[in-house]
């Protein structure tokens, strides 16, 4: 599902990543460990197209995205890839619904579609009856499982989490846990997941080391 080769990173002088060699299989779920500034946020950015790499190439799902435009690649993550951020990112001013829905009216499907999806996943994640609640009104773990909702609205064939338990107690990240399995079970998703929770990492089909921009 994902092929990287060679990849490197750069800001200025500072080489973040320095030749990443990786494939990753369809419906496999691969997490990523390692200090602070090992350079594992950055490749997940570039896993994720939100960020370029300086040099090397990307496939994913046989498409070498590397080549794409900027518009072709946007349209080409909304469509293939969902995130999953340590801190929720859920818009203040939009009911859990809304924000699910978010997605789908980027891509430009109907509302009534987008409602219907939207719904469902809800349903799906135990929390049809918040759809109507704000943000403010919802717990961390439910806010946290709105935006596993919503990075699941244009059903994804990838989906990315960076930290996803990362601000939530042990209880919410438990469930947050067993969630992302039970995905890959009943979707197929492939899933990369950064985490410095050691319990989370010991789960996954296979767990990478990063250190000063490779892995170890």
């Amino acid at each position: 599902m994902i092929q990287v080769k060679d990849i490197r990173k750069q800001f200025g002088d500072l080489e973040v990543l320095k030749g990443i060699t990786l494939k990753v299989a369809e419906g496999e779920v691969v997490s990523i460990v390692g200090t602070s500034g090992a350079g594992k946020t950055t490749l997940l950015q570039i896993l994720g197209t939100l960020d370029v790499e300086s040099s090397g190439e990307l496939q994913i799902g046989g498409e070498n995205v590397s080549k794409l435009s900027r518009a072709s690649l946007a349209d080409f993550r909304n469509k293939h890839i969902g995130f999953v951020f340590q801190f929720h990112r859920l818009l203040p001013e939009f009911t859990a619904l809304e924000n699910v829905m978010m997605p789908a009216w980027i891509a430009g499907t109907s509302d009534l579609e987008a409602e219907t999806r939207g719904r469902k996943l809800l349903k799906d994640l135990g929390l049809h009856d918040r759809a109507s609640h704000l943000p403010s009104e919802l717990s961390g773990g439910e806010q946290q499982r709105i935006a596993v909702a919503r990075a699941l609205m244009n059903a994804p064939k990838i989906l990315l989490a960076d930290e996803p338990s990362g601000n939530l107690d042990s209880e919410n990240a438990a469930i947050l846990h067993d969630l992302f399995f039970d995905l890959r079970d009943r979707l197929g998703l492939t899933i990369i997941i950064v985490t410095h929770n050691e319990e989370l990492a010991s789960r996954a089909d296979r767990s990478l080391r990063m250190a000063d921009g490779v892995i170890v």
